[in-house]
């Protein structure tokens, strides 16, 4: 990757996107020296392909603890990095950001922290992103804020620069008011979105929750999803409204067709024996993407001989994640204990019971992990979106392939034909893993058919043209083309009527 430093003195740009982290990494090569390579988070992978051909900065934090690298440009992008202490990564993103925010939008599976230190911090750097984001701003230009670490930039940056447009959007879950009122900060965390013109969610729900909070707990005037910052007749309006995220299907459709691609799938099937059912599990070690209950599942399928090794596989993928919380350095020993409970009681000479992957791969890999599995495991207890759903139906351009899908993901609200799940219910999930399995070819085509055109019609092109049209706009609707609005009534009655066929043909089994 070639890498140009930049001066501060660089001219500004119209568009400006901030996110938590830059879109690169710091790698250190083996003689001493360092390069930087594309980060493998889902907001990088989404955005890559929105800021290719723009001339755009993307404000963030390097990954390193300490003074922040020089701004530099990679691949025409103007990169702004924004320093962080060591005290102000555990306190503003370990602490406040994933100990304090995180479980309580995730419907608190963790109990949550709340320290008045991490609160400080979490303020500290939200205005340091601030400072930084209009640094670069032109004159007018459009700020796209990103996720729940930078909740108080939107009205730090309207402080700074009125002139503006300023748009947010959430990645993850955002709590229904009865969760969200927990927080002590909860005011100053409203009044910092309420800063921006247009906030996006991944869900209606999302913002539903929002503009209730609004109601509720600031005491604002709301119609619709639209704020009124104050109750005077010309106060300011914020409109919140979904806008679910998506992939990039034709880059990553490229990268599965690819001949190396299929030769890489077929090694990996080889080297686990060539199993009749290849089962993936591929998530962040995240006490909120469900691992426990579905390798649970698993090992109560395997202790009543439905599945056994070596003619079925199963292989758990689960990147690091905040090693450093407390919460997640328990997590990671419960799920290997029972990993190797079930390799040690169900494993076969050279068939372990279940593959347990601790690390991260490039694309290139997924792709082919995506392409040999027979069958992929989403089953998060809560999530925003869940972009491992739709890469993996882009990537089985041959349509093979089930998806097994936490009814508790974004992701279940366009993937119906999806094997469609409860992840608490683990009778119900024993027995949605094998109608998985079992289900004739044919059927399963016809599936993925289906599923494989909605993320296609839903690439992350038109996810980010619908937020940048809706924040051009906002706080009125932009106007629809007739083709467009007929296709979003089609996709709407689709979406209701696989509800109705979902909700009468669920099993009514209990744990």
């Amino acid at each position: 990757m070639e890498l140009s430093a930049v001066p501060r003195s660089r001219k500004t740009f119209d568009l400006v996107v901030a996110a938590n982290r830059l879109p690169v990494d710091r790698v250190v090569e083996p003689d001493g020296s360092s390069s930087w390579r594309t980060s493998p988070g889902g907001l990088v992978t989404a955005m890559e392909s929105v800021m290719k051909g723009r001339d755009g900065a993307w404000v963030g934090w390097a990954g390193e603890a300490g003074d922040a690298p020089e701004p530099f440009s990679e691949h025409g992008m103007f990169l702004r990095p924004v320093p962080l202490s060591a005290q102000e990564v555990a306190e503003y993103y370990e602490g406040f950001s994933n100990d304090t925010l995180w479980p309580i939008y995730h419907d608190v599976i963790v109990p949550a922290s709340f320290h008045r230190q991490w609160y400080a911090a979490y303020e500290r750097v939200n205005r340091r992103f601030a400072e930084a984001i209009v640094e670069v701003a032109e004159q007018g230009a459009t700020v796209w804020v990103h996720d729940y670490q930078l909740q108080l930039v939107p009205a730090m940056v309207r402080e700074l620069r009125p002139d503006v447009r300023i748009g947010w959007f959430d990645h993850i879950p955002f709590p229904p008011v009865e969760l969200f009122a927990q927080l002590p900060w909860r005011k100053a965390v409203l009044e910092g979105l309420l800063g921006a013109d247009y906030l996006g969610f991944q869900r209606v729900a999302d913002a539903q929750n929002f503009v209730r909070a609004c109601r509720q707990l600031l005491g604002l005037p709301t119609k619709g999803d639209v704020v009124a910052v104050s109750r005077a007749e010309d106060a300011r309006r914020v409109r919140a409204s979904a806008v679910p995220i998506s992939i990039d299907f034709a880059g990553l459709e490229e990268n599965a067709r690819r001949p190396e691609t299929a030769v890489r799938a077929k090694e990996i099937r080889e080297s686990l024996g060539n199993p009749k059912t290849l089962i993936l599990g591929v998530d962040r070690l995240d006490y909120t993407k469900g691992i426990g209950h579905r390798i649970k599942a698993y090992g109560e399928l395997l202790a009543e001989d439905k599945v056994a090794p070596p003619d079925e596989v199963f292989v758990q993928v689960a990147t690091p994640s905040r090693e450093r919380v407390a919460a997640y350095q328990a997590l990671r020993q419960e799920i290997e204990g029972e990993v190797g409970r079930l390799n040690g009681e169900f494993s076969r000479i050279g068939a372990p019971a279940v593959h347990y992957l601790h690390h991260s791969y490039p694309r290139e890999e997924m792709a082919a992990l995506y392409l040999a599995a027979d069958v992929l495991l989403v089953t998060p207890l809560r999530d925003g979106m869940n972009l491992v759903a739709k890469e993996y139906v882009t990537c089985r351009y041959d349509e093979g392939g089930a998806l097994v899908l936490s009814e508790f993901t974004g992701a279940f609200h366009e993937l119906h034909q999806a094997f469609v799940v409860n992840p608490h219910d683990i009778a119900g999930l024993k027995q949605t893993i094998m109608r998985a399995i079992e289900t004739p070819d044919k059927e399963k085509r016809r599936l993925m058919r289906a599923m494989r055109r909605r993320v296609a019609d839903h690439d992350v092109q038109r996810w980010a043209a619908r937020f940048l049209e809706n924040l051009e706009t906002a706080p009125e609707r932009p106007q629809r083309t007739a083709r467009e609005q007929r296709a979003d009534d089609a996709h709407a009655a689709a979406d209701r009527t696989a509800c109705e066929r979902h909700n009468a043909t669920r099993p009514s089994v209990a744990r």
